[in-house]
C-alpha cells in the first residue's frame, strides 16, 4: 500500500504515528487527536524546510491507537526515548519541557510534573511537549495506578483513599507489597512496555483469583480494562484501520448500535448526556454533566453545577436538582434534547432522575444508570438490571461516559475546595495580596499547580511580574 492510500485509510482517532525510512528505521514519532488529519497535514503540498526533509526520507508509516491525545502524549515520549528518531532530536535534548518525576527514593513514591532535573535518586520521564495534556494524563494515571499524592505521610486515610485513588499504605503497612507492584506497573506504562504490563496484570489477576482474593482481582481487572485500548509498540503489532473490526468495541458505530439494541431504543442515540454528583460530607457539593455526540466527547457542551437547594448529604436530591436545572434550561431555550441520559449511580439515583424528567413531561427521553465498578445498568423501577459483560462495545461506551462525568465532577469539587484553602496558603508570600491570590488560583486552579509552576508560567498570570513570580517560586522551593 502506498503512503497516500495509507493516509487516506488512517483512522480519525487519537494515537501515535511513526515515520520509517527505506530500511525500516523509525525517523520520526508524533502524536495526534486525529491520526488521519495530522498525517495529511504533514504531507501537505507546500511542506518546506525540515518538514520537507522528513517527508522525502519517509518510506512507510505505522501508527498506534490510544484512548485520547493525553495518553498519546505519554506513549509518544516513551517511544522517542526508546528509538531516538533522527527528526525528534530537538525534543530529546530540550531541557525546558515538563517531565514526570517518580520519587522512587521515597518509601511510598509519588508521581508529579516538574521542570527541574535533579540528581536525587528519583526517576524522570519525558520530556513532554504539552503541559496541559500532561496534566490530563497524570489525572488518568492517578485513577488507574493508585499512588499517593500527598507531600507528607498522613496518619489517617485521606480523600483519595475514600475515592479509590490511593490504597493508603501509610495507614496499612500490609499494603506495602501491593504498592510496590502498582509502582512497577506504572513504570512499565511510562516506558511504553504495554505487552509486558498486560502480561503482568493478567498474571496478577489470575493469582488473586486462585487465592480467592476477589477484591484485588476485581481491582486488577478494572486496571486492565482502563489500559486495554493502549496498543503495543512497533515491531510487536501493527495497528491497522481493520483493528476497529478486529476489536469492535473501539468502533463508535458498534457502540451506539449495540446500546440501541440492548435498550430497545426507537433510534440509534446520537447525543448522550451523563450526570454525576460529588461532595465531601455535604460540603462543596457539585454536579457535572458531560455530553457525547456520536460516541465522542463534545466538551463544548459539558456543564458544571454548584448545588443550591440541598444542604444535607443527599445524593438523590442533588441529582434531582442538576437534572431539573439542565432540562428546564433546554426546554426554556428551545434547544435539542438528548437521545439518552446516563446517571452515575444505582437504582435510587435513577429513580430520582426519572422523577424530575417526568415532572418536566420528558417521557420520551430514555434514562439509565450505571453503578461504579459494576457491569450492569438499571433501566426502570420494575426490571432487573441488564448485565453488560458480554456487550463489550456498549459497556465500554457507558463506562467511559460514567467515568468522564465522575472525573469532571471531582475536578470541579477539588477546584472549589482549593480556592478556599489556597488563598490562606499564599498569605506568607511577600507582595501577593488578595487580587493576585485570586488571579493565581483562577489561572492554575489549585495550590498544587501553583507550587509546581515554573517562573515563566507564573509570569503568564495577569498582575504577576517577574519579581513576584520569583518570590512565589522561591516560596515553594526553599
Amino acid at each position: 500500500m502506498d503512503i497516500k492510500k495509507k493516509i487516506d485509510n488512517a483512522p480519525d482517532l487519537a494515537g501515535v504515528y511513526l515515520f520509517k525510512d527505506t530500511k525500516g528505521h523509525i525517523i520520526y514519532i508524533g502524536k495526534a487527536v486525529s491520526i488521519r488529519k495530522r498525517l495529511k497535514g504533514h504531507f501537505a503540498k507546500y511542506a518546506s524546510g525540515k518538514e520537507k526533509a522528513l517527508i522525502d526520507s519517509t518510506d512507510d508509516i505505522d501508527y498506534m491507537l490510544t484512548p485520547d491525545e493525553s495518553t498519546a502524549l505519554l506513549l509518544e515520549a516513551a517511544l522517542i526515548r526508546r528509538y531516538l528518531p533522527k527528526y525528534n532530536v530537538a525534543l530529546r535534548d530540550d531541557k525546558s519541557y515538563p517531565r514526570l518525576k517518580l520519587t522512587v527514593n521515597e518509601e511510598y513514591p509519588r508521581l508529579f510534573i516538574t521542570r527541574r532535573l535533579k540528581d536525587d535518586g528519583a526517576l524522570y520521564f519525558g520530556p513532554y511537549t504539552n503541559a496541559k495534556l500532561l496534566r490530563k494524563a497524570v489525572d488518568f494515571m492517578r485513577r488507574v495506578f493508585a499512588l499517593r499524592t500527598c507531600k507528607n505521610i498522613s496518619q489517617k486515610a485521606c480523600l483519595n483513599f475514600h475515592m479509590g485513588q490511593c490504597i493508603a499504605p501509610c495507614i496499612d503497612p500490609g499494603k506495602k507489597d501491593e504498592y510496590k507492584k502498582i509502582l512497577q506497573e506504572l513504570i512499565l506504562f511510562l516506558e511504553g512496555k504495554r505487552d509486558e504490563l498486560s502480561d503482568n496484570l493478567t498474571r496478577r489477576m489470575e493469582d488473586a483469583s486462585e487465592s480467592k482474593d476477589y477484591e484485588l482481582a476485581a481491582k486488577v481487572r478494572d486496571r486492565i480494562k482502563a489500559l486495554s485500548l493502549l496498543t503495543p509498540g512497533p515491531g510487536q503489532q501493527k495497528t491497522r484501520p481493520e483493528a476497529l473490526v478486529e476489536n469492535p468495541r473501539l468502533d463508535p458505530v458498534n457502540q451506539l448500535e449495540e446500546l440501541r439494541s440492548i435498550l430497545n431504543l426507537a433510534k440509534t442515540p446520537s447525543i448522550i448526556e451523563a450526570f454525576d454528583v460529588s461532595n465531601t460530607y455535604g460540603k462543596e457539593a457539585v454536579g457535572s454533566m458531560v455530553c457525547f455526540k456520536d460516541a465522542r466527547p463534545d466538551k463544548n457542551q459539558y456543564r458544571r453545577f454548584q448545588i443550591k437547594t440541598v444542604n444535607l448529604i443527599d445524593d438523590y436530591s442533588m441529582m434531582r436538582e442538576i437534572v431539573s436545572r439542565r432540562y428546564r434550561y433546554l426546554l426554556e431555550t428551545g434547544q435539542r434534547l438528548p437521545d439518552l441520559v446516563i446517571i452515575d449511580g444505582g437504582k435510587g439515583h435513577l429513580l430520582a432522575a426519572k422523577k424530575e424528567m417526568q415532572a418536566l413531561e420528558l417521557w420520551q427521553v430514555p434514562v439509565i444508570s450505571i453503578a461504579k465498578g459494576l457491569d450492569k445498568i438499571y433501566v426502570s423501577r420494575d426490571r432487573e438490571p441488564i448485565i453488560l459483560g458480554k456487550f463489550e462495545a456498549a459497556l465500554y461506551l457507558v463506562q467511559r461516559m460514567r467515568d468522564e462525568a465522575h472525573r469532571f465532577a471531582i475536578s470541579y469539587h477539588r477546584l472549589l475546595r482549593s480556592r478556599k484553602t489556597s488563598a490562606s496558603d499564599l498569605d506568607g508570600i511577600e507582595g501577593i495580596g488578595p487580587k493576585r491570590k485570586t488571579a493565581l488560583i483562577r489561572h492554575f486552579g489549585s495550590l498544587q499547580r501553583i507550587s509546581a509552576a515554573a517562573v515563566d508560567d507564573l509570569k503568564g498570570v495577569e498582575t504577576i511580574n517577574e519579581k513576584e513570580a520569583k518570590a512565589i517560586y522561591n516560596y515553594f522551593h526553599k
